[in-house]
């Protein structure tokens, strides 16, 4: 054997001991590798049996009812859930949506009553109930025209609201709370119930005259809300909900602009969002790429603007005490959440529209942005924060699916697709 054949001979045994060491070590790294942890919680009451269901007329208290669920282990985990270090939008104190699922209009809502103060330094607590009257209205007409083809729900999205401020304008809650004398807490149960079986009858009998549909359905909304004003006074003026949303909170429905991220449609063009809260069909989402949309947020957040989001909040990772959001790595290690993941999970359904939030803070830790949220909802009261929760980058990334902002928030996505 020459000199260059023992030199061969020799870098082929190094490479094999330097492959086999890397084996061994990988292997080592694996096993002792720390790994998110997958454990069955009980039920407890929480909120909503313990302050809306007691305050609900002719609430008979019942126990809860014995059972567990599936929750990722946070019992050594430590979050960022401290409101004061985050970078703050300024918003109104967290609310709860009482037995509702209008989620939608108090995300949104909120939103606009923090546009309002950061557009005219103006504080005001606008009424999501006026909002969710003219919604249902809305609803009984698009059932007459499509002939009942149609999700009856009470759910909607984001730019439910803009649209109807575009015909109804806004009002304080000083002149419309939406509750009748003496109720704590909204109570639409029997509401939505008898609007929904109302609306069922009218299509089995096909009786399809909007004008008594309508009507109808503005009767059983007044039974249980109270009419809306046509004229209110506010702080020694007299408003429509036209002039109050023009000339004292100086709000632009056409101003706010959607957005949503999925491999299903064309990027950076508009198109439908298409889950069932859409309900009206609306194609008016700008489609941007996965990385856009989560830089998106973290842009408009660290410059002053809130944003309205919905998405799925019904996971593992998700805890009403902890009131954190992560993805855990049994789901997907984070490093593997891309839009394929995320159209996957939509696609089969394990990621669902369920829930609108207030984004309301932005704070990096060193490794990962976190966001604040405003919560409505029962859950969002359970934890020591009450109806603030805290989203980690990766969960927006794979489970939030569409966001409307102010279209200045939004310059530099829009500028790219907007020529």
């Amino acid at each position: 054997m020459n000199q260059l054949s023992e030199k061969l001979m020799i870098m082929k045994q190094l490479i094999l001991v330097i492959a086999v060491f890397i084996t061994i070590t990988s292997a080592y790294a694996q096993k002792n590798e720390k790994r998110d942890v997958a454990v069955f919680k009980t039920k407890q009451n929480g909120f909503y049996q313990d302050s809306i269901l007691p305050a609900i007329e002719n609430f008979n208290a019942e126990p809860q009812e014995p059972g567990t669920y599936l929750s990722m282990d946070f019992s050594k985990m430590d979050f960022p859930t401290d409101p004061a270090k985050y970078t703050q939008v300024w918003h109104n104190a967290p609310l709860s949506q009482g037995l509702t699922g209008t989620c939608w209009c108090f995300a949104t809502t909120s939103f606009m009553e923090s546009e309002v103060k950061r557009l005219n330094n103006i504080s005001v607590k606008l009424s999501e109930m006026y909002a969710v009257y003219w919604e249902y209205v809305a609803r009984a007409e698009y059932f007459v025209a499509h002939r009942g083809e149609m999700t009856l729900g009470e759910g909607s999205e984001a730019n439910g609201l803009t649209r109807i401020m575009k015909d109804h304008g806004l009002v304080p809650v000083s002149a419309y709370s939406g509750m009748l004398p003496g109720q704590r807490f909204h109570d639409h149960s029997k509401l939505f119930e008898e609007i929904k079986d109302y609306l069922n009858q009218v299509k089995s009998q096909n009786a399809w005259n909007k004008e008594v549909v309508v009507s109808t359905v503005k009767e059983i909304l007044n039974h249980y809300m109270q009419e809306p004003p046509k004229s209110f006074n506010y702080q020694g003026q007299t408003y429509t909900p036209m002039t109050f949303m023009t000339d004292h909170c100086h709000i632009n429905p056409q101003d706010y602009y959607c957005f949503m991220s999925t491999k299903s449609q064309t990027y950076h063009q508009k198109d439908k969002l298409e889950v069932p809260d859409n309900w009206w069909n609306n194609s008016e989402y700008y489609n941007i790429y996965l990385d856009e949309f989560r830089d998106l947020l973290i842009n408009a957040l660290e410059s002053g603007y809130s944003v309205s989001v919905c998405g799925d909040v019904s996971e593992p990772g998700y805890d009403r005490y902890e009131e954190a959001g992560i993805i855990p790595d049994f789901d997907i290690p984070e490093n593997y959440i891309n839009a394929d993941a995320r159209e996957f999970r939509f696609n089969n359904k394990t990621t669902t529209d369920d829930h609108c939030i207030h984004f309301v803070g932005i704070y990096n830790d060193g490794t990962h942005y976190w966001f604040m949220i405003k919560d409505s909802s029962s859950s969002g009261f359970d934890g020591p924060h009450k109806g603030y929760r805290f989203m980690r980058e990766d969960y927006v990334k794979l489970k939030i699916l569409a966001a409307m902002l102010h279209k200045d928030g939004a310059r530099k996505v829009l500028d790219q697709i907007i020529k």
